[in-house]
């Protein structure tokens, strides 16, 4: 009979981190429920479309001056007029992004 090593005689201790039965993990399969609120094809090009469409609103007219005119600390008093008419931190900096970008494409495209 071979003789053992200490490791393997020690290998499911009752005791410790490494405690119980050694036993190799199943690969589990991606619940559904993992994508959600992960944005689709067709909803991002209908959000496109309806921004084309129907435009700013009021308050996001009156951020993108904010970003505009640039005097100060622009990107503070963009994300707390946004905080202000959304009313949480993380809506505000979307928003702020959001803005920015649009901004930076019409730069780009020259219709400012």
């Amino acid at each position: 009979m071979p003789a053992k090593s200490f490791a393997a005689e020690f290998e499911s201790v009752a005791r410790g981190p490494a405690r119980g039965l050694k036993v190799t993990k199943l690969a589990k399969e991606a619940r559904p429920s993992y994508r959600k609120g992960a944005l689709g094809k067709r909803v991002a090009s209908i959000r496109e479309i309806v921004r084309e469409v129907a435009g700013l609103a009021p308050y996001e007219k009156r951020v993108m001056d904010i970003i505009k005119l640039g005097s100060g600390n622009v990107e503070k008093r963009a994300y707390k007029f946004a905080k202000k008419r959304l009313g949480s931190h993380k809506r505000a900096i979307a928003k702020r992004e959001e803005l920015k970008g649009v901004y930076a494409k019409m730069r780009a495209r020259g219709s400012l």
